[in-house]
């Protein structure tokens, strides 16, 4: 049983500095777990938007209240609304992670939540974003991320999108642990300067967003001091383990010509191809000067991939 029930929207619980709950959408996924945890570890109460037949019991132990409704059902988002202070949504359709995910959540269902937000009269509404979303109408997911941004703006919903790099710690896991295989598989050239981001990091400028000051109507790019090329990511691995580690690249005409011929019959495949030919532009690099001033100097490339080793169980040379 839930020790924390949800509440009701006549007696909406209150933080002790009188403000509501924070609404967490996308919380089964694997950043919005994480960002529960961070907002639980900074005295915040956590209401997070489940479906109906998922999963909630590991948010339940963790802490959080869960409201069950769908970014399809906008009555579901308004009673999920009442009474919180803020949002924080991590919720991406693209990726078919769980069941009931489709590219309509990241159009129609964005717009439901941007709405109920604007209805519900938000403190703040925190966006994960992604990194050089406004320069990439020919990439849909990315695209979608920008209409959001541009859909609170119009409404007048107080927000900040931050807007993350590649998640190093979720793309070179395909196929098993990169270290352990000695092997980091990539698309296209693993020399071109792309910014990568781990995703323990961005849950907590997540969560740190939901206060800072002076961010309202904002768009931070987050990322580590300097881009790397996958090259650079493997020779700093193979520093810190001791170990020879590879990359294994997929060249760019082999994904370009499975990107014409299986994204006909896969939207998801052609949506991915062309995220693959903006990351080979050398243009996937994020300015971090506001993330340094809002949430303090971004993690150096050799910190980070050192954490990234110690997620998934190595032990690190000195």
């Amino acid at each position: 049983m839930n020790p924390h029930p949800f509440p009701d929207a006549a007696s909406p619980a209150k933080e002790p500095d009188g403000r509501g709950p924070i609404l967490l959408v996308g919380g089964t996924g694997f950043l919005g777990s994480q960002v529960v945890t961070e907002l639980l570890k900074r005295g915040k109460q956590v209401r997070a938007l489940v479906r109906p037949g998922s999963d909630a019991s590991r948010l339940e132990a963790a802490g959080a209240d869960i409201a069950r409704g769908d970014m399809m059902d906008p009555d579901s988002l308004d009673r999920a609304m009442s009474g919180v202070d803020a949002v924080v949504t991590s919720a991406a359709g693209y990726t078919r992670h769980s069941k009931g995910d489709t590219p309509d959540i990241d159009t129609r269902g964005n717009s439901n939540l941007a709405e109920a937000a604007h209805r519900g009269g938000v403190r703040r509404f925190v966006l994960t974003s992604i990194l050089t979303c406004d320069q990439t109408p020919d990439v849909p997911h990315f695209w979608h991320k920008k209409l959001m941004e541009d859909r609170l703006e119009q409404l007048g919903v107080p927000f900040v999108a931050l807007r993350p790099g590649a998640f190093l710690d979720q793309v070179t896991r395909f196929g098993g642990d990169p270290i352990a295989k000695g092997k980091l598989m990539w698309m296209g050239s693993p020399r071109v300067p792309t910014t990568f981001v781990l995703t323990p990091d961005l849950a907590g400028y997540l969560a740190e967003a939901v206060d800072a000051p002076g961010v309202d109507g904002q768009r931070i790019d987050i990322g580590w001091d300097r881009p790397l090329g996958m090259q650079d990511v493997a020779e700093i691995a193979a520093r810190l383990t001791g170990k020879p580690i590879k990359v294994r690249s997929i060249p760019m005409p082999v994904l370009k010509a499975a990107g014409l011929v299986v994204g006909r019959f896969n939207p998801m495949v052609k949506d991915l191809a062309a995220m693959i030919a903006w990351f080979q532009s050398g243009r996937y690099v994020a300015d971090t000067r506001r993330q340094a001033e809002v949430f303090g100097p971004p993690p150096s490339a050799e910190d980070a991939v050192r954490r990234f080793i110690g997620i998934l169980g190595h032990p690190v040379k000195g």
